[in-house]
């Protein structure tokens, strides 16, 4: 038979139990708290007491390592720039290395100082504080300073204008009084243009790479500081150096100028095979005032009572006067533009009228000659005098001097001649010609066709001749007859 146990029984001894220790339980807890807190106390009390700084450097992001004293650090960095100072030490020397100082509390150092100096030592760079010229959009070399820099624009702006005319220019740009008017026959320089936009920069550079004003102003006129040379071999000619160094034969003599086409070369000799390209060129610009003449104009007016040919002046021209600025650019002393900035009329020009003959008449002659002349007789006939042939007629003392076309013509040729002296040539086309000898002047010219009777020039003793009188031949079909035939 199964005994029976009751609940409530067996609860009873398990609380009694608990409710003993209890008490116990608590004093140990706050026992072990109290001592912890004690202990936490006291070893921060010792901590704080015992903490060193350290310092942990970066370069550009990159952990180099820890040191415990930051001076020597600094003096480092001091023994640096006495070294390079040595070579530059007329620059402004500075450590161009970018550091980063991170301090730290610690209980201990530990740190392999030395070491990590050795390290910066190695990647620690000095670098000068100088003045990055910048052309366009990108620095191409470093000068000392602001000084440097303006010297080395003032000296590439005097290749192109003289000392006086900059020192000019810049007192007259310089002040902030009115520029004063241009006078006549004045000529100043209005602006200095560089080629580029050129602009200084503060920077740091390597020291070697600061250059002097000289080297500076080298390097903008030729765009490099050493030209390329080469040493001539067996079997070079100009054109095959030429093409070696993508250059004409004709770039390669402009390289160098005692060079011809036909130079012998010879082994070692070095030519120049580097093309020069200026980082910039300086443009001058001139204004100049002057009086400048304004030229006539020629004009023709038509009469249609005067015979064709006939010409005549009605009014000479006269220039006028204007008074013109011009803008005048300059590069390397040569001008490459001008124009006209303001210009001024003083004077109206007059223009040149020739009234103009446009009457048609015959250049067929009718075959029936008038007298030469106005009025006269027969001096000499045609035939022989003086042991050689008289080819025409002698015409003297006329009531005027004046000569006139026996037919209508056109004149085929004037001018001086050994014999006849002033002379003129009228073919009749119809067969015969005309000439008119010792002439003192000739009022016809070459193609001028004349009509019967018309004046042609003046009577005269030109060429071999005895006195004041005509010259008068006839040719029918090319020969030579007697004037007197076909005279009426």
């Amino acid at each position: 038979m199964k005994r029976k146990v009751e609940t409530g029984q067996s609860k009873r001894p398990f609380q009694m139990k608990y409710s003993f220790l209890e008490p116990l339980h608590k004093f140990f807890i706050l026992s072990i708290l109290f001592c912890g807190w004690s202990l936490t106390t006291g070893y921060a009390a010792a901590k704080e007491g015992s903490l060193h700084t350290v310092y942990h450097v970066y370069t550009n992001g990159t952990y180099i390592g820890m040191i415990e004293d930051k001076d020597k650090l600094d003096r480092l960095k001091e023994m640096k720039i006495k070294e390079v100072a040595a070579d530059f030490g007329n620059l402004p020397l500075t450590i161009g290395t970018e550091l980063s100082i991170v301090p730290e509390k610690v209980f201990t150092i530990g740190t392999e100082e030395e070491a990590v100096l050795d390290k910066l030592d190695d990647v620690l760079t000095v670098q000068s504080e100088a003045v990055g010229v910048q052309i366009g959009d990108e620095i191409a070399f470093y000068v000392k300073d602001q000084q440097a820099y303006d010297e080395v624009l003032r000296k590439m702006k005097l290749q192109a204008v003289t000392e006086e005319e900059l020192a000019e220019f810049d007192a007259r740009t310089s002040t902030q009084e009115p520029i004063p008017d241009l006078k006549e026959n004045e000529t100043r320089i209005s602006e200095i243009v560089f080629s580029s936009e050129i602009q200084p920069i503060d920077g740091l550079t390597d020291p070697e790479d600061v250059l002097s004003v000289n080297k500076a102003l080298k390097l903008l006129n030729k765009g490099t500081l050493e030209e390329k040379k080469y040493k001539v071999q067996s079997g070079d000619v100009l054109g095959s150096i030429a093409f070696a160094h993508d250059l004409s034969t004709t770039d390669l003599m402009h390289l160098n100028p005692s060079m011809k086409e036909d130079t012998l070369l010879h082994i070692g000799d070095e030519i120049n095979v580097t093309v020069l390209e200026p980082f910039v060129t300086v443009e001058v610009r001139y204004e100049a005032k002057q009086m400048e003449p304004i030229a006539f104009k020629k004009v023709t007016e038509e009469d249609k009572t005067a015979f064709k040919g006939e010409d005549r002046l009605k009014q000479p021209g006269a220039d006028g006067k204007k008074m013109v600025t011009r803008l005048i650019r300059k590069q390397n002393g040569t001008v490459v533009g001008s124009s006209v900035t303001e210009e001024h009329i003083l004077e109206e020009p007059v223009d040149e009228v020739t009234v103009v003959g446009t009457k048609v008449i015959p250049s067929r002659g009718t075959g029936e000659f008038i007298w030469p002349t106005v009025g006269g007789y027969v001096s000499s006939q045609r035939g022989y005098r003086w042991g050689r042939v008289h080819e025409g007629i002698d015409i003297a003392r006329p009531s005027s001097r004046e000569i006139l076309a026996a037919d209508n013509g056109v004149v085929t040729d004037v001018g001086y001649h050994s014999t006849y002296g002033n002379r003129i040539v009228i073919t009749h086309n119809n067969g015969y010609e005309t000439l008119y000898a010792h002439l003192s002047s000739i009022d016809v010219k070459v193609g001028q066709t004349v009509p019967q009777g018309s004046h042609i020039g003046v009577m005269g003793s030109t060429g071999r001749s005895t006195g004041l009188h005509l010259h008068f031949e006839v040719f029918q079909d090319g020969s030579n007859v007697n004037p007197l035939s076909v005279l009426e």
